[in-house]
Formats: structure tokens, C-alpha cells, sequence
């Protein structure tokens, strides 16, 4: 089937997040009287949710219910609610990939596990949200990826076939909620892969930026 719509992750994807996320997440260890950590060990804690990335800058094997993760929460949120979009860049060939997309007929939603109140004001900043149809944040359904749930709840918003629907991301979750909801996937080798390397995740193709995936599907 044609592509008929394309759903774009935005941690690591459509935004350069990392440096807001690294500020907000060791002024959070920093109040909790914890050292600080790399700013590139807090990119690969990128991409399960805040609660995973909070949950692993305190030592734990991703999002927790300890009380001291869930206290460090909520410093973590207030914090980044201060920050968030402050440092935080669009990725190269992102404004010309999604206007050539919209261009040719496509629609285009992002698809995110970032809080909805964090995800609507970087896309109201960086001026992304004029050229997205819609978006599916961390909290808008009861799932989140890698559970297919997010790209198939669009795929019904938007009237199409899962088939007609590519995933553009950066990581096994994006890869992972594609294949399980049936739809193609490229990955960017710019991201959040939490130490993986996108080649090795079996997406359908790899793509220097998102103006490159439009061409692609120009071609296809």
C-alpha cells in the first residue's frame, strides 16, 4: 500500500532534547544530594518516559514505584517544567523533511512517550506543531511504545491501514510498536538508541534525516 500518513517520534528524532533533559535530571540529583552524571550517560536513559529516565539516573533498571523514585519524580518534573525547551534544537532537515511530506499529501502526527504538558509546549516553541496533524504523547492512551497501541490509535484517527502508515525513530521502541502494529519503520542514526545501533534493529531503512525519509517516499 502507499504511504498515506508518517508518524515521527520526537526525543532524538524531530528534537534535540538531551541537553534540557541533562540539565533538569542532575539539578534533580543535585537536590537530592546525589552527584551529577554525564550528560551522555543521561542519553542513553532517553526514550521509555521520564519515569524510566528518572528511575535510571537513580540507579535503578528503568521506571520504579520505590518512594524515593517517586519523590524524585516530581523534583525531576518541576525542574525540567523550568528548562524544558530552553537548549533544546531541531534536528537538521526535520523543517524541510516535514514540509516536503505535507507537501505531498501526507499526513503527519508525532508520536512521543513524553508527558503531554512537556510534548505541547517544545512543539508549540520549536514551531513544529503547524506542521503536524496530530499528536500522541506518553499520556494520551492507556499504552505507550513499544506497545502498538499509539501508532494504531492514529492509524484510526486518520482513517488509514497500518500498511499506509511509516514510523520514522530512533530507537528499538520505535521499531518495536511499528512492527507489532504492522506498519514500516525507518530509523534516524542520530538519536536516543540507548546504546544500540539503529542498524541493528531491523527497521525497513535507514535515513540521515527526515528530509531524506520524504524523498524516499517521493521515490517509492
Amino acid at each position: 500500500m502507499p504511504v498515506k500518513a508518517v508518524l515521527i517520534d520526537l526525543d532524538g528524532t524531530l528534537l534535540d532534547t538531551v541537553p534540557d533533559l541533562a540539565d533538569a535530571a542532575n539539578a534533580m540529583l543535585a537536590e537530592l544530594g546525589r552527584l551529577a552524571l554525564p550528560v551522555d550517560t543521561i542519553r542513553d536513559f532517553v526514550g521509555k518516559g521520564i519515569p524510566n529516565l528518572v528511575g535510571r539516573c537513580l540507579g535503578y533498571p528503568g521506571e520504579s514505584d520505590a518512594p524515593d523514585a517517586r519523590a524524585a519524580l516530581a523534583v525531576f518534573k518541576r525542574h525540567y517544567a523550568a528548562v524544558n525547551g530552553r537548549r533544546t534544537r531541531i534536528y537538521p532537515g526535520v523543517l524541510a523533511g516535514l514540509q516536503a511530506m505535507r507537501q505531498a499529501g501526507l499526513k503527519t502526527a508525532c508520536v512521543t512517550n513524553k508527558a503531554g504538558a512537556f510534548t505541547d509546549q517544545l512543539l508549540a516553541a520549536t514551531g513544529l506543531a503547524a506542521l503536524l496533524d496530530l499528536t500522541v504523547s506518553g499520556d494520551t492512551l492507556a499504552e505507550k511504545k513499544p506497545h502498538p497501541l499509539p501508532f494504531l490509535h492514529l492509524c484510526e484517527r486518520f482513517g488509514i491501514a497500518p500498511a499506509e502508515a511509516l514510523v520514522v525513530g530512533d530507537s528499538r521502541n520505535d521499531v518495536a510498536g511499528a512492527r507489532a502494529a504492522g506498519c514500516p519503520v525507518f530509523c534516524v542514526p542520530y538519536g536516543y538508541s540507548e546504546g544500540e545501533d539503529v542498524r541493528d534493529l531491523g527497521a525497513d531503512a535507514i535515513v540521515g534525516t527526515l528530509e531524506e525519509a520524504a524523498r524516499r517516499l517521493r521515490e517509492i
